[in-house]
């Protein structure tokens, strides 16, 4: 039946036991069960540890059978399963392990008073064991507590919940603004971004026509300073063709003339080329004030991103404390109806500890006197037990003694044997020798 060790109590015993919880029964009664009987017995003892009756278990079995299409089908054998499911957690903490429906609708009788032998050593446990069922009651208040601060912590969340979704709405149109605000910054970030590489395109062509104006301007002002030397060497020199002189003199005035009109309007195109080159700067700003914006853009969008799955995460704990909720709800009123049993059975066991006290104080002195006069009994068997050990002692080292004598007394009869047996046989084979007779030695 179950690993575990407890004392089959005889039928007097068992009977005295329910008679002091207030269930009448009869050795009859135990010692021939019926099912109506350990129905009620088994009933008896869950009531008197948890407070579980079929009245408790009413409101449950009307939830389950509101679910089905014919309840009152299903209405007694649930009730009686549901029933049968506590008794058997009650018979596991028993150290009943087998127990099943079998003990309740056909009950055989020594497994009957096994089974009620087992409930009546738990059931006077958990009486002996009251500070801690104390304990378990300021835990279960402790249970209360923390669960109405649960459900004000989900009240707050919903709460939360509720302005959050406020905001949401609120923040709506200003999203959908930013978001049509965000596109079309995009997309000027795009035509930008195309501007600024046709800038780039212009700004290179420049410079590359630049650096060829400054050669050229570097070459002519070579050029100028080559013809300067020589109009200086020229000078100084005889003129034997002055009207040649003053003609080549004249073409050079005209040359110096273009080449400085060149060089007025290649500062010109300079003047041209850095203008062009502080607006496409200007321009290189606003493009890097516009990609600023939209990291900021961009940040904004994933700060809501995070605010959404915020939400989403917020939801969640919502649903799940919504959850819990419903069970802490289903959990306080079975701890309310446990608790209102407990306190019906703590009226019944004050009823009854003062009859309890005074058997309790009976037992016990009968059994100080049984223990005394075993006591006694165990003195008198130990003075006997040590009085036969030393009569055994003696008998064995007689024993011993006594083969030492018989084994010397053996050998010495084995050696008279073989000593006669060979003078026998001597005196036959010299009989054998005078008769003229054969002897065969055996």
């Amino acid at each position: 039946m179950s690993s575990f060790w407890f004392p089959s109590l005889p039928v007097p015993e068992v009977v005295d036991a329910f008679t002091g919880w207030g269930y009448s029964v009869s050795p009859e009664q135990v010692a021939r069960p019926t099912s109506d009987f350990v129905l009620g017995v088994y009933s008896a003892c869950l009531e008197q540890l948890t407070g579980i009756t079929l009245d408790v278990l009413q409101e449950p079995i009307e939830q389950a059978l509101a679910t089905t299409d014919n309840p009152d089908l299903y209405s007694q054998a649930l009730a009686h399963n549901l029933l049968l499911y506590h008794i058997q957690r009650f018979a596991h903490a028993a150290k009943i392990e087998d127990f099943s429906a079998r003990d309740l609708y056909f009950p055989d009788p020594d497994r009957t008073r096994a089974v009620f032998s087992a409930f009546i050593n738990f059931i006077k446990f958990t009486e002996q064991s009251e500070a801690f069922i104390t304990r378990l009651r300021h835990q279960s208040t402790t249970v209360i507590k923390e669960r109405q601060a649960v459900t004000e912590e989900t009240a707050e969340l919903e709460q939360r919940m509720s302005e959050f979704k406020v905001r949401r709405a609120e923040d709506e149109p200003k999203c959908e603004a930013l978001r049509q605000e965000n596109a079309a910054l995009m997309e000027q970030v795009i035509a930008y971004k195309d501007r600024q590489m046709g800038f780039l395109q212009d700004v290179e062509s420049l410079k590359q026509e630049k650096a060829a104006l400054v050669a050229e301007k570097e070459r002519v002002v070579s050029e100028m300073n080559a013809a300067t030397e020589n109009i200086n060497r020229t000078r100084s020199r005889i003129v034997q063709s002055p009207e040649r002189i003053k003609r080549n003199i004249s073409s050079m005035g005209h040359t110096a003339v273009e080449e400085k009109r060149a060089v007025v309007a290649n500062e010109a195109k300079t003047r041209d080329l850095q203008a062009k080159i502080a607006a496409l700067l200007n321009i290189e700003k606003d493009v890097r004030s516009c990609v600023e914006q939209l990291q900021v853009i961009e940040k904004e969008m994933r700060v809501l991103d995070a605010a959404q799955k915020e939400l989403g995460d917020l939801k969640d704990t919502l649903d799940r404390k919504k959850g819990e909720r419903a069970e802490l709800v289903m959990r306080r009123e079975r701890v309310h109806k446990q608790f209102s049993n407990a306190q019906e059975k703590l009226e019944r066991a004050q009823r009854h500890a003062e009859d309890k006290r005074l058997a309790s104080q009976q037992t016990l002195e009968r059994l100080q006197r049984e223990y005394e006069e075993m006591s006694v009994e165990r003195r008198d068997n130990d003075r006997q037990v040590e009085e036969l050990r030393a009569e055994a002692d003696e008998v064995e080292r007689q024993m011993a003694e006594h083969m030492k004598t018989n084994q010397a007394e053996l050998n010495e009869l084995l050696a008279e044997y073989w000593k006669l047996r060979h003078e026998t046989e001597v005196y036959m084979e010299t009989l054998a020798n005078k008769l003229g007779m054969q002897v065969r030695s055996t």
